[in-house]
């Protein structure tokens, strides 16, 4: 039996999250590791390596997730927005189930960079408060 991904853990709540999304085939929840604050993955809850491994209407369906989360996102923090989905580990893929980027962008960055962003006391708790539906 293969080991868990750490997104089935959160799913199956055995490592808790920030969840500001959820229904019966997906999650969305701060990443903990954010690049930017109020950086959020959206995620399958089947666990599928790749996009490539998905049937079509299970990834038809994930994409409308993205962008209703994207759209939240936008409306609550403003600024610009990268939407980043890497497949395979030679593409950046770190953890081999599907997942989603949605990274709010206010200062001009590179993408990739040493991430230093860090909430203050409390404000993660007011982002979550803002994009949670």
């Amino acid at each position: 039996m293969k080991e868990k991904t750490i997104f089935e853990k959160i799913i199956d709540r055995e490592i808790s999250s920030d969840i500001i999304y959820e229904d019966d085939r997906h999650i969305a929840f701060l990443d903990i590791f954010p690049f930017e604050k109020g950086h959020v993955l959206v995620v399958p809850k089947k666990a599928y390596e790749t996009i490539f491994g998905m049937p079509e209407d299970e990834f038809l369906d994930l994409q409308k997730i993205v962008f209703k989360v994207v759209n939240k996102v936008h409306q609550k923090l403003g600024g610009g927005l990268n939407i980043l989905q890497n497949n395979y580990k030679i593409a950046g893929q770190v953890v081999p189930h599907v997942h989603f980027h949605i990274i709010p962008r206010n200062e001009d960055k590179k993408l990739y960079y040493p991430s230093d962003a860090k909430y203050e006391e409390g404000e993660k708790e007011k982002i979550l408060e803002k994009i949670k539906f």
